[in-house]
């Protein structure tokens, strides 16, 4: 059974009116800017400073995925969480975990593309700028 443990992120998100605008990944870092629903001009941006395994993917399959049980902690709407003993973190390289000092998994949830991060790096949020649409 997963285990969900919320996180905040410091601004208030609707997760199901939320939705990833941006990727960034380089060899030592990890960053991703979500829709703040209701505010057109900022994002947040959610960045690891380390190496990650990360998956992105529809809110579908996260609907479906069989975590061997009931998935505890999980609050309506809510955007982000610190996770223990799901498919995705279960199903990693047992050598890149341990190499890579017994990561936690991260999840980043909205209605459209969902985030998973596997890093030994804690999450930093900061409200940025939205990007001027040319």
């Amino acid at each position: 059974m997963a285990i969900y443990e919320p996180i905040d992120p410091g601004v208030p998100i609707k997760a199901s009116v939320s939705d990833l605008i941006a990727f960034r990944w380089d060899t030592n870092s990890v960053e991703a800017d979500f829709m703040i629903p209701g505010d057109d001009t900022h994002l947040i941006s959610v960045r690891f400073n380390s190496q990650c395994i990360v998956r992105i993917l529809d809110e579908m399959p996260l609907s479906t995925e069989d975590n061997g049980g009931a998935n505890i902690g999980l609050v309506s709407d809510h955007f982000a969480y610190r996770v223990r003993n799901a498919v995705f973190e279960r199903t990693q390289s047992v050598a890149w975990k341990e190499t890579n000092g017994d990561p936690i998994h991260y999840q980043f949830v909205t209605g459209w593309a969902c985030m998973d991060v596997l890093s030994n790096a804690e999450p930093s949020f900061t409200v940025v700028m939205r990007p001027k649409a040319d």
